[in-house]
């Protein structure tokens, strides 16, 4: 990240502004450009002292991924791109479906097309645990755009750039998420539960960001890396956050799922295991036809990082409530007290 221009969509969103604050304190860019469609968000990150350096020059653009030529515009001379901006809300989503299309998909490929126009070099766009067998279409607008992003490497030609995806699963303490929820309800007494059997995977926004920071240094171009991390169960959450409350099972909403996933069954097949985390390869690596792989494998393999991965198993998936690890209740305490009360 040192002496390179960075740009961020969706930059003032939670893992935006945890990104640029990670950045600042370790590394050294020449400039990081906030591109978002949010002026007021804008204006009090530019009042916030976490987002100055002055070494650094902080550009702050308005604008849409929905928007191609403005997207152009802002990333002239960038070397770097994290792709954050997404509608993410399920219920949202549902009820304005196009909308999600429009951001999620189309806005996915403006920032391609941006990408290649404008000379970046690296790019690495966020997936969600949803996307893997979506049941619903912020999962399948997901899915698409992690498609775009993958394949946009067969077409890269003569271009220095590559494209990867990192996907993983709830964020703690992210806005919408269910912790802030639950504190609100804790005021009423009574704690709202969808279905008392459900599971999540868990990580913190820092892990979230860290991970990605780990990836622009691993990724080869194509691939989508998972992380391992833990899930844990919503009775115990709720105990985490209000023991003193009762809970009330009101139903699974439309598009929601027990257990999440990040892995399918059938992605398995063309995943390979490391020490901390897992990467799905681009489907144009499968068969025979060395023309269609983008590059090595087996190299891939046994030396894109310290120790060399397995190939995971047939009937291997990653699920949150088949995971072998999971947070206990004072674990959940102790991550709720340090990554969104201290926030």
């Amino acid at each position: 990240m040192d002496g390179k221009t960075i740009l961020i969509t969706g930059g003032t969103g939670s893992f935006g502004k945890k990104f640029i604050e990670t950045v600042l304190k370790r590394y050294n860019p020449k400039k990081i450009i906030i591109y978002s469609r949010d002026e007021l968000k804008q204006f009090e990150m530019q009042q916030d002292p976490r987002f100055r350096k002055d070494s650094v020059l902080m550009r702050y653009f308005i604008g849409d991924v929905r928007e191609a030529k403005r997207l152009t515009r802002a990333m002239e001379d960038v070397d770097i791109v994290v792709h954050a901006a997404a509608l993410k809300q399920v219920p949202a989503a549902e009820y304005n479906p196009f909308e999600a299309v429009k951001t999620n998909i189309i806005g996915g490929q403006n920032v391609i097309d941006a990408c290649f126009e404008s000379g970046v070099k690296k790019i690495i766009a966020l997936s969600t645990d949803k996307a893997a067998a979506p049941i619903n279409l912020y999962g399948a607008t997901k899915l698409t755009s992690d498609k775009l992003f993958t394949a946009a490497n067969n077409y890269k030609g003569k271009h220095d750039i590559k494209f990867s995806v990192v996907r993983y699963g709830n964020v703690m303490g992210s806005r919408g998420s269910v912790v802030p929820f639950f504190i609100e309800k804790k005021k009423t007494g009574v704690l709202p539960i969808t279905d008392n059997r459900m599971t999540r995977f868990n990580i913190t926004l820092q892990e979230g960001v860290d991970f990605v920071l780990q990836c622009f240094d691993k990724m080869w171009g194509g691939e989508l890396f998972v992380p391992k991390i833990p899930s844990f169960k919503i009775l115990d959450l709720a105990k985490a956050v209000a023991p003193e409350c009762k809970t009330e099972e009101v139903g699974i909403r439309p598009g929601e799922k027990i257990h999440e996933e990040m892995i399918t069954e059938a992605d398995a097949l063309n995943t390979i295991e490391f020490e901390k985390y897992f990467v799905i390869l681009p489907s144009v690596q499968l068969g025979d036809n060395e023309k269609l792989k983008l590059w090595d494998t087996e190299k891939f393999r046994t030396t894109s990082n310290s120790k060399p991965g397995k190939f995971c198993q047939y009937g291997f998936k990653y699920n949150s409530g088949t995971n072998e690890w999971f947070l206990n209740v004072d674990e959940l305490k102790q991550l709720i007290k340090t990554n969104v009360i201290s926030n």
